[in-house]
């Protein structure tokens, strides 16, 4: 079992996903919409760590998150069950390394987590005009779509520098 929890430098690398969210320089959105930063690092931190590192880490990185955003939505759920369902699927059969498989992962957790925003709106504001749907479903597709780009890149990098320091 890796130990990433227990390596210093790997459990200050989540310290920068709140300051990529607040300061997410021009050049790296679509049309104005940022990636999911808390998607990229979390993705390949439970894939390598397992499922149980992944949900506490994804707690962390939530309640961190919705500290920073307010308004009443939260994304502490989902990530968290995005933590353990890519910390199982690192854990069962082969190590998931290709980069495709990694732009998927990011997406589908990236859509799961737009959706579920949009839904606690709704559900909050009481917001159903079209106008709302059709932001809502716009923000959530550019941000999976930036989201799934990156993640080959920059995934890939954690994943080869997180295997390397957590001892097996």
């Amino acid at each position: 079992m890796a130990r990433l929890h227990q390596q210093p430098i790997c459990v200050a690398s989540a310290l920068l996903v709140p300051l990529l969210t607040l300061a997410t320089p021009g050049w790296l959105t679509l049309s104005g919409v940022a990636p999911s930063w808390s998607i990229l690092w979390l993705l390949p931190w439970s894939l390598v760590d397992g499922p149980v590192s992944g949900t506490i880490a994804a707690a962390g990185l939530g309640l961190v998150l919705d500290g920073l955003g307010g308004g009443g939505l939260t994304q502490l759920p989902v990530l968290m069950l995005l933590g353990w369902w890519w910390g199982r699927l690192g854990r069962r059969g082969r190590p998931i390394e290709r980069s495709l498989n990694l732009g998927l992962l990011a997406w589908i957790g990236t859509m799961l987590l737009g959706l579920s925003l949009w839904q606690q709106g709704r559900l909050l504001s009481g917001l159903d005009a079209p106008l709302f749907q059709h932001w809502a479903w716009r923000q959530c597709l550019l941000q999976a779509l930036i989201t799934a780009l990156l993640a080959p890149m920059l995934a890939s990098w954690q994943l080869l520098i997180w295997r390397r320091r957590a001892p097996a």
